[in-house]
């Protein structure tokens, strides 16, 4: 599962890109949470109704400050793409592991191993990497604005990533991503309002841009890592995330023009070796308690 998130993921940029122009950063932003919450909403509604009468005020809550973490994950990623390319964004945005590690040792007493503690170097060292290989192809009309919004993407999902860990291992995945995408959609199209950008009267193909954005990068990807924190600690569903920027260099070079480097190489191999060392050398994770719609 985790493999088949990491590709889904890969393509959100290149769809972003594509859609940003003529659509504001915040309008792409809510309109990926708002369609994938329109499809998982009434699947939750319908098959976990007991589930959700069953949540306590405590989790309500938890899953509401994950939706808020995740849309200004994306409010702030999405538009450092118009400011800095493909690779660097990706490549900064995918430092969370940094961050969810030490916040997992912190706060979720999760063990940080030596071979973990290894692989997660490895990974991250080459993700940078990659970010010394990225040409400045495209839209980089201001990198350190856009690198820096990046940057703050990650630390906003990093908070995303520990609370699903937390109540992944007791909350099916259906309800859960039902809540989360759904505050995240209204905080996104409250910015949206609160900036006064406009959801309608772009070309009918940048709506399909925002469909597939949704349905592949969302739906698909980021409900594999959900999937995927009631089984691992939040640190090696955040590490499986650093293969986004392989992808996601590949698919910009075929489709942007954006070509890869020596160094974007070199750290594409150190990215999948960092991953398949932590992943490896992590113990078994408790299986989620409950199994539904999971």
């Amino acid at each position: 599962m985790l493999i088949i998130g990491i590709i889904a993921v890969s393509a959100a940029s290149i769809l972003i890109r594509n859609a940003q122009t003529e659509t504001p950063s915040l309008a792409i932003a809510a309109y990926r949470l708002a369609i994938a919450s329109l499809v998982v909403v009434p699947v939750a509604l319908w098959r976990n109704q007991n589930e959700l009468h069953r949540l306590r005020a405590r989790e309500w809550i938890l899953m509401i400050i994950a939706g808020v973490f995740l849309a200004l994950h994306f409010a702030t990623w999405v538009t450092s793409l118009e400011y800095t390319s493909v690779t660097s964004s990706v490549v900064l945005v995918t430092t969370s592991p940094l961050w969810v590690a030490v916040a997992s040792w912190i706060f979720l007493r999760e063990k940080l191993t030596r071979p973990i503690i290894f692989g997660l170097i490895v990974a991250v060292v080459g993700g940078f990497i990659i970010g010394l290989g990225d040409t400045t192809q495209g839209s980089s009309s201001a990198p350190l604005l856009g690198d820096s919004l990046a940057l703050l993407g990650a630390f906003m999902v990093t908070g995303y990533w520990l609370i699903g860990r937390r109540i992944r291992s007791s909350q099916s995945l259906t309800p859960y991503v039902a809540i989360v995408y759904g505050t995240a959609a209204v905080v996104l199209l409250m910015m949206v309002g609160a900036a006064h950008q406009s959801l309608a009267g772009y070309d009918p193909v940048v709506y399909l841009w925002l469909v597939l954005l949704a349905l592949v990068p969302q739906l698909i990807g980021h409900s594999s890592f959900n999937w995927a924190l009631a089984r691992l600690p939040a640190v090696s569903v955040a590490v499986a995330t650093l293969g986004e920027p392989i992808g996601a260099s590949i698919l910009a070079y075929f489709l942007l023009g954006e070509a890869p480097t020596m160094l974007t190489m070199l750290g594409a191999v150190l990215v999948l070796t960092g991953i398949a060392l932590t992943l490896r050398a992590q113990p078994n994770a408790e299986p989620a308690r409950n199994q539904l719609a999971s």
